[in-house]
């Protein structure tokens, strides 16, 4: 089913307080929703995640952008904001996990919802949603090709972060990860490094690798996009969120 739905740009409190801007997609014909917590690629808070927030909407869920970039870069362009953010090595872990726990603040604060909270994020976001999921009490995690989550960035890279192996034991609630078998980063070694991390320390997980496709095959508007596993990636996402989320 199809909902009809609304979506706007609206403030919210991050990390710190720090009032940033966001972007909400709701379905309008439901009681009560769960709720994702949409967390944008490494090029930024742009059209093509923002239509992300809107397709959980149009499938039954309320979904939150937050602006990672605002504080650098609040009237930059995506391209502009996502170079500041390179600059300076990416955001960091501390100020991501404030700005996704305002984010999920104000998710359950809407009138519809019922209280569940999932995360999801593509690419850098795809590590960024595993570490929220080690630190904060989420639903659901899913990582969309998240790089670095296996191991540090090297020291040749913009993005400057560190491995989450180490904090597996804490997270929260089952996850789901989405790879391709040609990546790089992560590729099939390091997932399944990740693997055996998350079997180790007893928790609830779900991978597929789809075969014939590389980095950010989500992405509709590059030559990375493959859109038969990209279509299977989203009927994976839904079955798993009416598990985790409803």
């Amino acid at each position: 089913m199809t909902h009809n739905l609304r979506a706007d740009t609206i403030t919210i409190k991050g990390h710190h307080d720090d009032e940033i801007e966001a972007y909400l997609a709701v379905p309008t014909d439901v009681e009560t929703v769960g709720s994702m917590v949409v967390i944008h690629h490494l090029p930024g808070y742009d059209e093509g995640t923002k239509e992300i927030a809107r397709k959980f909407a149009a499938n039954g869920y309320a979904a939150l952008i937050p602006n990672l970039y605002y504080r650098i870069a609040p009237d930059a362009s995506p391209d502009d904001a996502a170079a500041t953010a390179r600059a300076q090595g990416g955001v960091s872990d501390e100020q991501l996990v404030g700005d996704v726990a305002g984010a999920m603040a104000h998710l359950t604060s809407l009138a519809i919802s019922n209280g569940k909270v999932g995360v999801i994020g593509y690419c850098s976001g795809g590590r960024q949603s595993f570490l929220s999921g080690c630190r904060l009490p989420l639903n659901a995690v899913i990582d969309c090709y998240g790089a670095f989550v296996s191991l540090d960035s090297p020291a040749e890279f913009p993005l400057k972060v560190t491995g989450l192996l180490g904090e597996v034991g804490n997270l929260s609630g089952p996850v789901l990860g989405l790879f391709g078998a040609d990546d790089t980063f992560p590729s099939p070694d390091q997932t399944e490094m990740l693997a055996d991390a998350l079997k180790a320390a007893g928790k609830e997980f779900t991978f597929r690798t789809f075969d014939g496709a590389g980095h950010a095959f989500f992405n509709v508007d590059r030559p990375s996009f493959r859109p038969e596993s990209a279509n299977e990636g989203w009927k994976d996402i839904f079955t798993f969120l009416e598990r985790t989320l409803i």
